[in-house]
């Protein structure tokens, strides 16, 4: 499984940005899609997922600001009301058959 993202960007404070993800390769049995984020120093940090049956899940913090869909093999991430705190490596990731796949990541840059 092959996941390419796309999507990054500058954005101001405030502002909206969509990041899109597509699944190649052996994408049959794909369960899991989302995306992760991670900032120099630290621990990728789990963003946003949806299940194959459709169950979501999203960290507090961009909760209410952020929205993940997904078409098949496809996810997706609207960001809006952006905030500095925002400004990430973000990483799409599909999980099939327990293992879990990654994206080469997209630079998120909120500016204040």
């Amino acid at each position: 499984v092959q996941l390419q993202a796309s999507g990054g960007g500058l954005a101001q404070a405030g502002g909206s940005l969509r990041l899109s993800c597509v699944a190649s390769g052996r994408i049959a049995g794909i369960q899991d899609m989302g995306w992760y984020r991670q900032t120099p120093g630290k621990s990728r940090e789990m963003v946003a997922r949806m299940s194959y049956a459709g169950f979501i899940d999203y960290a507090d913090s961009v909760k209410g600001r952020f929205t993940i869909s997904r078409d098949e093999a496809k996810v997706f991430l609207e960001m809006s009301n952006l905030k500095p705190e925002d400004t990430a490596v973000y990483y799409c990731y599909g999980e099939r058959a327990r293992f879990d796949y990654w994206g080469q990541g997209t630079q998120v840059t909120v500016s204040s």
